[in-house]
């Protein structure tokens, strides 16, 4: 087998038949697979996974009849892959012609890649409308080179989008889920995969998927809770933490976790929680690196919020 395709599934009747569909209707010169796990879902997504798989040879699904949450729901995405490339979908993005064949066609021209992602078009759920590109109109996109590394995921955090990446079959995939992670496990999941790979992990420009933005969404829910945020920048800094295993330079660690203690100090600093801002901004600076000069006038204007949320806000933060 070329390709596994893997999409873990959960409650996902609004958008999981358009996910599918967008991969099992590809072109493709090669046997590929398309492995989705339904995860004891209560609303039909079961139901129209089934209906797929009648349609489509292609389609292995595994529904759940008790909910185990996603790291469980991963493992068994993982277990099942056969393919000697992987390539991994949320449930509820869509992959968009030609997305498959020309990441298979980059990793067999480039033996010395390991990983490849490729640009996606982020776009309002409701309205269809695209918003923005998701890596090269991110704020971290200048650091990052066409051939990036761990130290590069590290440092600057998810310029790549989780449904964009394809990467080689490894003797350690069921070992890339971070089980302590309780919200986010894509970035650890990459990191673990460079890790592993020791890879090199080059970047298609093309708009090859695209990236949902919906109310329901986990990204939506923790932008709404304090506590999930929290979580969500502990299981990131692990992700950073797990990075030592494969020889990354603690200083990069360190610089990277700082990083992430920036962004929750400013997510605090713009809903006026300014407790929480005070203390993650002064716990990034404690790592002793600041990730750019703006971090380092945020942290040193710390006990005058309201004039440093002005300054961002004129700058554009």
């Amino acid at each position: 087998m070329k390709l596994s395709v893997i999409v873990p599934a959960y409650n996902l009747e609004k958008y999981i038949g358009e996910c599918l569909r967008s991969v099992l209707e590809q072109t493709v010169n090669a046997p590929f697979e398309v492995i989705v796990c339904d995860d004891a879902s209560t609303d039909s997504t079961a139901d129209i996974i089934r209906g797929l798989s009648k349609e489509f040879a292609q389609l292995k699904p595994i529904l759940k009849t008790q909910n185990g949450g996603l790291a469980n729901n991963m493992r068994t995405l993982l277990e099942a892959a056969t393919g000697d490339y992987i390539a991994y979908l949320d449930g509820d993005d869509v992959a968009l012609p030609g997305k498959l064949q020309t990441q298979i066609d980059y990793l067999d021209t480039h033996e010395d890649c390991q990983m490849v992602f490729h640009e996606s078009d982020m776009f309002d759920s409701d309205t269809n409308e695209t918003m923005r590109l998701y890596s090269q109109s991110s704020y971290n996109w200048s650091y990052i080179p066409q051939r990036s590394d761990i130290t590069h995921l590290i440092r600057y955090g998810t310029y790549l989008q989780a449904s964009s990446v394809m990467f080689r079959r490894h003797a350690w995939l069921t070992e890339t889920v971070a089980q302590e992670c309780k919200i986010i496990l894509d970035y650890p999941f990459y990191i673990l995969n460079a890790g592993y790979l020791n890879a090199n992990i080059d970047f298609i420009p093309n708009v090859l998927g695209r990236y949902r933005i919906h109310q329901d969404s986990f990204g939506a829910q923790t932008q709404r809770s304090t506590a999930r945020r929290e979580q969500s920048l502990a299981d990131i800094c692990h992700a950073c933490e797990l990075a030592a295993q494969f020889g990354v330079d603690e200083n990069a660690i360190k610089a990277g976790i700082a990083h992430h203690q920036y962004a929750a100090a400013l997510y605090f600093l713009f809903r006026g929680n300014t407790t929480r801002f005070q203390q993650w901004i002064t716990e990034s600076a404690s790592q002793g690196y600041f990730f750019d000069e703006k971090h380092r006038t945020v942290y040193e204007n710390r006990h005058d919020p309201e004039q440093i949320k002005a300054w961002l806000e004129r700058e554009g933060a």
